[in-house]
């Protein structure tokens, strides 16, 4: 086997090619041509459960706004966004992580983002840019992890260091545990908390830990946030956190969205907030990209990020879908429940053939581990012998589901 240093040296030198790393291409390849069994539903038909695609409707209230803002689909939408929107941003922030007021202002710390994805990707060129004069052409992300990062550093040429996220580490990637000479020429560190598959939460000495890592060593921490308002326990620590302890946003960006917390991924809202130039810096990239919110729905976003109603109740329904499936799985798989996040990771030995048979035998679509690391030469796959199903439907259809998941899969 090789060494850690020897494997992230072939890591650095190895670019994905975005045709492959995708993990829906490959999974619609490896399913291709095969029939879908009949899935335990009334009427038989298959079950999605590979994509994180919420299936609850958004809050009336997104509707009732757009619609007061006819006019609104007319105009070029303005980058920086919105007062409204702005504060309504802030004020979330403030409220959700315990913020001191000021700390994050609106004007020069804020950039509305159409999704946290896209924020993700030009906050990635952003920071590449920053370091180039440097010598940063390295990206370091979690392995398994969401495939825009790995996306980013391949449409940015850079070297993308692919950090096994395990059960000893916390399902969090250890990025202390790297070589200092790579942490020297790293521009950005993505890291998904509650994380994207396994919905580990960081906790404060994570984040302050990662943060001075950041700032010691000159690179951009990512905190990708997505599903800090899906938790299941004691509301998770976010990075500002961290950084609000030590008076400055240096070297953080943190990504936020409407897509999970509001059953919103269509309305493409979100933002980033961090450190003032980096958010410039983002600024220029999506004018050129023409990333930009539109007037409606800012004021939509505003609304939402407003009210915290919506999203109590949108996770008091993810919360009971996970006690079903607790007693469902019954320990199984290796599986408990996780600090947020609404997907199942499951260990299941063979993942691309459990994920061939539900779909064959149940009409059960599941996403294979092994896909989420986008480095196909990384010995061993830390994702390898994993399952990840997305709980996004109604409990009618994911109690049978799960039931009869376990039934392929102990049969």
């Amino acid at each position: 086997m090789a060494t850690q240093a020897e494997t992230l040296s072939r890591q650095e030198t190895n670019r994905p090619d975005p045709r492959v790393f995708q993990p829906f291409l490959r999974l619609a390849r490896l399913l291709s041509g095969v029939e879908p069994g009949r899935s335990p539903l009334p009427d038989g038909r298959p079950v999605n459960m590979a994509v994180g695609d919420p299936q609850q409707p958004a809050p009336p209230l997104l509707a009732e706004t757009v619609a007061r803002f006819p006019d609104g689909w007319s105009s070029y939408p303005p980058f920086r966004g919105t007062p409204s929107y702005q504060q309504a941003t802030v004020g979330w922030l403030q409220r959700r992580y315990g913020l001191p007021a000021g700390f994050v202002e609106g004007e020069r710390h804020v950039l509305p983002v159409p999704g946290s994805r896209e924020g993700l990707f030009f906050g990635a060129l952003a920071a590449l840019s920053a370091g180039a004069a440097e010598g940063r052409d390295c990206v370091l992300l979690p392995a398994p992890g969401y495939h825009v990062y790995a996306g980013a550093a391949a449409a940015a040429g850079a070297r993308p260091v692919f950090v096994p996220a395990t059960r000893e580490s916390g399902f969090l990637p250890d990025f202390g545990a790297l070589d200092p000479a790579i942490l020297a020429r790293t521009a950005i560190a993505f890291v998904c908390a509650p994380s994207n598959p396994e919905g580990a939460a960081a906790d404060l000495a994570r984040w302050r830990a990662l943060l001075a890592l950041a700032r010691r060593h000159g690179f951009v921490l990512a905190a990708d946030e997505c599903y800090a308002d899906l938790y299941y326990g004691a509301p998770p620590a976010g990075a500002l956190q961290a950084a609000a302890e030590t008076g400055v946003l240096d070297n953080l960006l943190c990504f936020h969205s409407l897509s999970k917390r509001s059953n919103a991924a269509g309305l493409r809202c979100g933002f980033v907030a961090g450190e003032a130039g980096l958010v410039d810096r983002i600024d220029a990239f999506c004018r050129v990209g023409g990333a930009a919110v539109a007037l409606p729905v800012l004021e939509a976003g505003a609304a939402l990020w407003n009210d915290d109603a919506h999203a109590a109740a949108n996770r008091a329904f993810y919360a009971r879908l996970f006690e079903r499936a607790e007693a469902i799985l019954d320990g199984r798989f290796g599986w408990t429940k996780p600090d947020g996040g609404f997907f199942l990771w499951l260990e299941v030995g063979d993942d691309e053939a459990t994920a061939l048979r539900l779909w064959r035998e149940a009409g059960i679509r599941t996403l294979p581990g092994s896909y989420m690391v986008a480095d196909a030469g990384l010995r061993p796959n830390p994702a390898a012998g994993f399952l990840r199903a997305a709980l996004v439907h109604d409990e009618a259809t994911v109690v049978p589901t799960l039931e009869r998941l376990v039934a392929v899969l102990d049969g």
